[in-house]
């Protein structure tokens, strides 16, 4: 059996659940097809995110004045600021991308948790961590947090008309872009698993996911405490979330 190090062990915590009206204090169009967009409000305070890929809810009115959910990750909150920053894919023609696409100073929204945070120790040997556009802010709140020295793997899925998405870099990290899934997997197969302890995370769309589950824990025989595997969203459903490891 092998042992976890205290600086590799995972902590799972969880919040009492609110729903926090906030308010648009800024734009800002990242120039890779993203809108990073900064909520304040008093109800902010006390607002807790303790892992790079917690998700609330994020509800709002559409432009026929539904109520829509859907699910994102903070990119960064500030809870003695009363601040919290989303960032938003504007490709495609959901609600929440024609949402963002409209947005200005003094919109409304309503947040709802998050419930919990799994928090994954940045003191890991090695970090993998591969994803789509639906999980890039996760991805890069993780590189922000992670130290320069850190040996870090980051394999991407973008669509072929996607620009080319802006991630810091630091020499012992290795970021990949692919333009099909079976790029991705071949990228993930072809991987070779670092020595030491370390967490392989991966997020996206789910019958994806289940294959990279597969290639993680079935070809590359790692242990089910160091992989997360997550289905951010589905061909065809909306407001989709499912955790498969």
């Amino acid at each position: 059996m092998t042992t976890i190090l205290p600086q590799h062990r995972i902590e799972r915590v969880r919040y009492e659940l609110a729903k926090r009206q906030v308010t648009v204090s800024k734009v800002e169009k990242t120039g890779d097809g993203f809108a990073r967009i900064t909520f304040t409000g008093d109800t902010l305070q006390g607002f807790q995110s303790q892992s790079f890929d917690d998700h609330i809810k994020f509800i709002f009115q559409d432009a026929a004045g539904n109520t829509v959910m859907r699910d994102y990750t903070p990119l960064s909150a500030t809870a003695e600021h009363g601040q919290l920053t989303l960032e938003f894919a504007l490709h495609g023609h959901g609600a929440a991308a024609s949402w963002a696409q409209q947005a200005s100073e003094g919109m409304q929204a309503v947040i709802a948790g998050p419930k919990g945070s799994m928090i994954i120790p940045a003191q890991q040997d090695w970090h993998l961590l591969v994803g789509d556009a639906s999980s890039l802010p996760a991805i890069r709140r993780r590189l922000a947090e992670l130290p320069p020295s850190a040996h870090v793997e980051v394999m991407l899925l973008r669509s072929d008309s996607a620009e080319s998405w802006s991630l810091p870099q630091q020499p012992h990290w290795q970021v990949t872009q692919l333009t099909d899934d079976e790029a991705l997997l071949t990228a993930l197969r072809n991987w070779q698993v670092p020595e030491g302890h370390g967490f392989a995370w991966c997020a996206g769309e789910g019958g994806l996911m289940r294959q990279a589950r597969t290639v993680l824990l079935e070809e590359k025989q790692l242990p089910r405490e160091g992989v997360k595997v997550a289905a951010y969203w589905r061909h065809g459903e909306a407001d989709f979330h499912e955790r498969l490891v």
